[in-house]
């Protein structure tokens, strides 16, 4: 009797998986005492087909502890467990026991580990099953070059698939659509029309996979008009040969084509997936269409799609700006609803909409409740406070950040570097230099000398900056001569800043800002014909000077102003205010910094000047409307003056609020009559 149960037993055991019912398959087995293989395979190939590989595996390990010599079958069906759930170590183990149990030279079981290493990326153990195997057909050659390519080894994989050629296996369709991203990727035009007209000599233009591949090739090699052939050509499209193409128009620059091929998507009926609606708004924000982006997520949510965690990660840098704060919070709240905020994507560009929209502390919030924090959270972190100035928080968060074991790279000195800069610190930016090679093979390039060369500057040791340019090991950059020549402006060193500029008129010679911070410099050196020079030589090159402009956000609308600016509708009453306000300035000590001035004008006009700068208008804006608020933030396109500088200090202490200011190189924390630089940037 006990044979005959024994024996209706895989019977049973086969008939529930197949009917899905998985729960009854697993208590029937568990009421055998000591089941046979054939239960066994049955059993751990029902788990691998309906998706669940980790109870495959979890299968496959009790089979081995009960000291059953596992067959073909069963290591097929567990080799396809790991490769589905990326196990490395299990997948390695199912390696070993093929070749214990003498199935290593099989070419059916091979091929299957071969692809199994693939998904694991892991090319070695790829490579060593491929080089065991006595014979290798299509699939042996297309696993491997597909593993090479998948794990971004794309020379070795075209490698695999010329050597493959050369040993008489014909590629198929799988094997093209496999190796074309390769193509894509190296940018091998040349290969990428060879493996072309292969396909259409035999036969293969009408698979969508392999169509598909060669679109997004030609793109990657900026042939859109032989992309577009293609995909004009193909006899059936899916929705993923449709986001190729719609990728390839926003990778070229092509934002407008780019938009238009989306509504024709939808006009056409094509049925959209999540991909599409992240390719467009990535798109977008890739081709500075911030504005469009955020239409596009609308939409989107609209349409009955709902945002996952790879679009707010895209569309999260769109609210880097002030105007996108509000829909930066929205999507934050949204993202925590959703669970999403764990994701350390979405985490970390929640990290940096907040540090670039100013409000830091909230920046460090969101990253103190990040889960798991790799390398590019710890540079965000690190960035941030670089930015609004906290040179030596900076320090701190790339302390514990090397003691929790994350690897810096060259990112993170860049980050501390510049926090540095911004806070004085020179004698701890020179001990993180030098141990960029030393304790951590980073050898420092052209943006750490730059950053050096700012730190120095800043710090008004302009003639040691100009002496670490002339031993540095490399040719130094703008960004080198430009932190000398911006420093030669405010310590008012007209020598070096004659050759700051000559130097940066050579490499960058269309730039009008070093035009612009060199006649600076003679003005305040009251060098008049030089500056009239330096004027004249940029009409003659048709140089124009980048107007500057400020914004601030008043009721989720964005007010933009220029200096001298009449066209907002409280504009009497801005510069009434201002009146107002600077007699209460000066009887607190304030005094209109007339070198900031750059016309040769008399002192009650430069006063006038003065007044009317983009800066203290959008300040005054925001004042007036504040509505029972604490804080007002302000962005500047260019380095805000001087006298703004000093003039905003003593606004925010009589009107007692805080004005954050965000010009093109740091934040300024306003309060109480003092900024967060300390007169410093």
């Amino acid at each position: 009797m006990g044979s005959k149960i024994q024996t209706s037993i895989p019977k049973f055991v086969k008939s529930y998986s197949n009917t899905g019912n998985l729960g009854n398959a697993c208590r029937l087995f568990d009421k055998v005492p000591q089941p046979d293989l054939r239960s066994w395979t049955i059993l751990i190939t029902a788990h691998t087909k309906k998706g669940f590989p980790q109870e495959s595996i979890k299968l496959y390990d009790e089979l081995r502890r009960n000291n059953v010599e596992p067959d073909k079958l069963v290591l097929l069906s567990v080799a396809k467990a790991c490769a589905v759930s990326r196990d490395l170590e299990k997948a390695k183990g199912v390696h070993e026991d093929a070749v214990r149990y003498g199935f290593g030279s099989d070419m059916l079981v091979g091929n299957v580990l071969i692809d199994m290493y693939g998904k694991c990326r892991f090319v070695n153990g790829a490579q060593r099953v491929f080089d065991g195997l006595g014979l290798k057909d299509v699939i042996s050659w297309t696993s491997l070059s597909g593993c090479y390519v998948n794990c971004g080894f794309y020379k070795e994989g075209m490698r695999v698939f010329r050597e493959m050629g050369l040993s008489g296996v014909r590629p198929n369709s799988i094997t093209i659509s496999s190796i074309l991203p390769a193509c894509s990727s190296l940018k091998d035009l040349y290969w990428g029309r060879e493996i072309h007209g292969f396909t259409m000599r035999n036969g293969m233009g009408d698979n969508v996979f392999v169509s598909s591949g060669l679109v997004d090739m030609y793109a990657n090699c900026l042939s859109l008009k032989q992309a577009q052939f293609v995909f004009d050509n193909m006899g059936r499209r899916d929705v993923v040969s449709w986001n190729v193409i719609l990728m390839a128009y926003f990778s070229n620059g092509e934002g407008e084509k780019a938009l238009d091929l989306f509504r024709r998507m939808i006009s056409e009926g094509v049925t959209l997936n999540s991909a599409s609606w992240n390719s467009a708004i990535g798109g977008c924000i890739q081709n500075g269409k911030k504005d469009k982006a955020l239409e596009l997520l609308a939409e989107m949510q609209n349409s009955g799609f709902k945002a996952n965690h790879i679009t707010i990660s895209t569309v999260l840098p769109a609210c880097t700006d002030l105007e996108s704060m509000r829909t930066g919070k929205e999507i934050h709240a949204y993202s925590l609803r959703n669970q999403f905020a764990e994701d350390i994507m979405v985490g970390t560009a929640l990290v940096f909409m907040y540090a670039k929209c100013g409000d830091l502390e909230l920046s460090g919030k969101v990253f103190n409740m990040l889960v798991r924090r790799d390398t590019v959270a710890w540079n965000t972190m690190i960035l941030a406070n670089s930015m609004h100035g906290n040179g030596e928080e900076g320090l701190l968060l790339f302390q514990k950040m090397t003691n929790s074991g994350i690897k810096p790279n060259s990112v993170t000195f860049t980050g501390v570097l510049s926090g540095c800069s911004h806070s004085r610190l020179v004698d701890e930016a020179r001990l993180v230099f030098t141990s960029m090679k030393r304790d951590h093979r980073i050898d420092p390039d052209a943006d750490h000398y730059a950053c050096m060369v700012d730190v120095l500057s800043r710090s008004g040791r302009v003639e040691e900056a100009y002496e670490f340019i002339q031993k540095m090991p490399i040719d130094p950059t703008a960004g080198a001569w430009g932190a000398l020549l911006g420093a030669c402006r405010v310590y008012k060193n007209v020598e070096l800043g004659r050759i700051a500029a000559e130097k940066l008129f050579e490499i960058e010679a269309d730039n009008p800002g070093n035009y612009v911070l060199l006649s600076n410099i003679f003005v305040a050196a009251k060098l008049w014909d030089d500056a009239a020079n330096i004027r004249k030589l940029m009409r003659d090159k048709g140089i124009t000077k980048s107007p500057g402009f400020s914004w601030v956000q008043v009721k989720n609308r964005v007010y933009t102003f220029v200096a001298g600016d009449n066209s907002n509708e409280q504009s009497d009453e801005i510069y009434s205010y201002l009146e107002e306000l600077g007699e209460k300035m000066r009887v607190a000590g304030f005094r209109p910094n007339t070198d900031y001035v750059l016309q040769d004008v008399d002192q009650e006009e430069k006063v006038e000047v003065l007044c009317n700068h983009s800066e203290k208008l959008a300040v005054a804006f925001g004042i007036l409307n504040l509505n029972g608020g604490s804080t007002i933030r302000v962005f500047k396109n260019l380095r805000v003056c001087g006298d703004c500088h000093n003039a905003i200090k003593f606004m925010a202490k009589i009107v007692g609020v805080q004005i954050i200011l965000r010009d093109s190189l740091r934040f300024h924390h306003f309060r109480d009559g003092v900024c967060s630089c300390r007169d410093f940037w």
